[in-house]
């Protein structure tokens, strides 16, 4: 009779998760998350949770706004260009954009990445950008998640998300009750294509079998991967300026999924329309380039992709100059691009073309 052999001890190790390469990471993203610290944080990491002190930012009668969001499909691009240190800004700028339209300043910022070997030098570099992201919009990263999980995901993949916390004075939510006819719809531009429909520019990249490396057909000087992942705008700092100096803003729209046609009616009453000019500013050629590779209607282009305007800022008449000009001075490309008026049919209505 023979004997059962004694299988070997087991470890953690051995079924894929890696514990010092997760500490190694910790003690790497320390630093990057002490420099995003503000009033209210500060900003160490390795708790169960993340503190924030909200009455140290000295608010009156505030109330939370949260928003959480990902990347999309632009992370595959990130990961097969091996270029992982832009794709942090897109998350932390899908997330407070959204808390900026409701008025709401950014306090803290969270991210959970995922992976299934973790690959501390891409880590890092995501978590950089991240970093980088929190600081333009002066919101503290407190904390995330580092998930290692083999079998969940193919090798060198990663996921990621980003949970965003803000407050804003119960007063000064937005968008306001006397949105209405003669209001003015300001436009900001955009740093590109932003984080929204990489599903069809993949599809577009794959049928003309261009490679991530090769020089970009839309902009000179750039690698195609280069090119398209020009991180996303974030608004934040200009917009609350605007806010804080001048009287006039009634809404904002953060321009993203489903383009004009689907963020514009969420911020207007049953009784307005938003009548855009798209002769109003010239298609910026990354997404002129891509309309022509796929043939794209004019109609799709405006669902699918921001054509150029970032964010979207509604204004009564008499204060549009003034907002305008402090969004100028904030640094922001500004277009007057349509107005508001009463609703005869559809909420968002276009008139003119859009120029390449």
């Amino acid at each position: 009779m023979t004997d059962n052999p004694t299988p070997p001890p087991q470890t953690y190790a051995a079924a894929g998760v890696d514990i010092e390469a997760g500490n190694e990471l910790v003690r790497r993203i320390a630093p990057m998350a002490k420099a995003t610290a503000r009033t209210g944080s500060d900003s160490k990491l390795g708790g169960f949770g993340g503190l924030f002190d909200l009455a140290a930012c000295n608010y009156d009668d505030p109330v939370l706004v949260a928003a959480n969001d990902g990347v999309g499909t632009k992370l595959r691009i990130a990961i097969d260009a091996d270029k992982h240190d832009t794709v942090g800004i897109d998350l932390v700028a899908m997330c407070v954009n959204d808390l900026i339209v409701q008025g709401a300043e950014p306090l803290f910022f969270l991210d959970y990445f995922a992976t299934g070997a973790l690959n501390v030098d891409a880590a890092s570099d995501v978590i950089s950008g991240i970093a980088v992201g929190c600081k333009q919009a002066n919101c503290a990263l407190i904390g995330g998640e580092t998930a290692e999980m083999p079998g969940m995901y193919s090798a060198g993949d990663y996921d990621l998300a980003g949970f965003a916390v803000g407050a804003v004075e119960r007063a000064a939510i937005l968008p306001r009750e006397d949105v209405g006819a003669g209001d003015v719809v300001l436009g900001l531009a955009s740093s590109g294509l932003h984080s929204n429909g990489f599903s069809l520019v993949r599809k577009l990249i794959a049928a003309h079998k261009l490679q991530w490396q090769d020089a970009s057909p839309f902009t000179p000087g750039l690698t195609l991967a280069e090119d398209l992942l020009e991180p996303t705008r974030i608004y934040v700092r200009s917009v609350l300026a605007a806010l804080q100096q001048t009287s006039g803003i009634k809404a904002l729209v953060h321009v993203t999924g489903g383009g004009f046609q689907e963020n514009l009616p969420r911020i207007l009453p049953d009784h307005c329309a938003a009548e855009i000019n798209l002769s109003a500013w010239r298609l910026p050629p990354v997404f002129a380039g891509l309309q022509d590779m796929g043939n794209i209607e004019q109609d799709e282009l405006l669902r699918t992709f921001n054509c150029g305007i970032g964010m979207i800022v509604i204004v009564s008449a008499e204060q549009a100059a003034a907002v305008a000009q402090c969004l100028d001075a904030q640094g922001e490309e500004v277009i007057e691009i349509g107005t508001i008026a009463a609703r005869q049919g559809d909420a968002v209505v276009f008139s003119g073309s859009l120029e390449k």
